[in-house]
């Protein structure tokens, strides 16, 4: 299983970005996905998920929108209002349906190599 994310780049805080994933080798529809952060110095932490529902860290709920194509195999991250705080390196991920946790790394099974998002003020 492959996940290319792109999209990421500057951006003056207030802007927007819209980030891709697009997936390799597997049944798409058979997992769920995720999106998460890592900025220097702290801990990898989500973002947003998507199976059949949408769920969102209360630190990007309103902003984040996260969606799926199941035609592309992809699945996106549009982010609106970008602030300096949002600066990190996004990674997409993929979990098996089964999965419960959502918002826990470790439930994820395949992860795409990130792309920087860089927000100034």
């Amino acid at each position: 299983v492959q996940l290319q994310a792109s999209g990421g780049g500057l951006v003056q805080a207030g802007g927007s970005l819209r980030l891709s994933c697009a997936v390799s080798g597997c049944t798409f529809v058979s997992y769920y996905w995720g999106w998460f952060r890592q900025a220097p110095g702290k801990e990898r932490e989500f973002v947003a998920a998507i199976s059949w529902s949408t769920y969102y860290a209360d630190s990007v709920k309103g902003r984040f929108t996260i969606s799926r194509d199941n035609a592309k195999n992809t699945v996106y991250l549009q982010m609106n209002s970008l602030n300096p705080e949002d600066t990190a390196v996004y990674y997409c991920a993929a979990a098996l349906l089964d999965r419960t946790n959502y918002r826990a790394t470790y439930e994820y099974d395949y992860w795409g190599q990130g792309t920087q998002v860089t927000v100034s003020s």
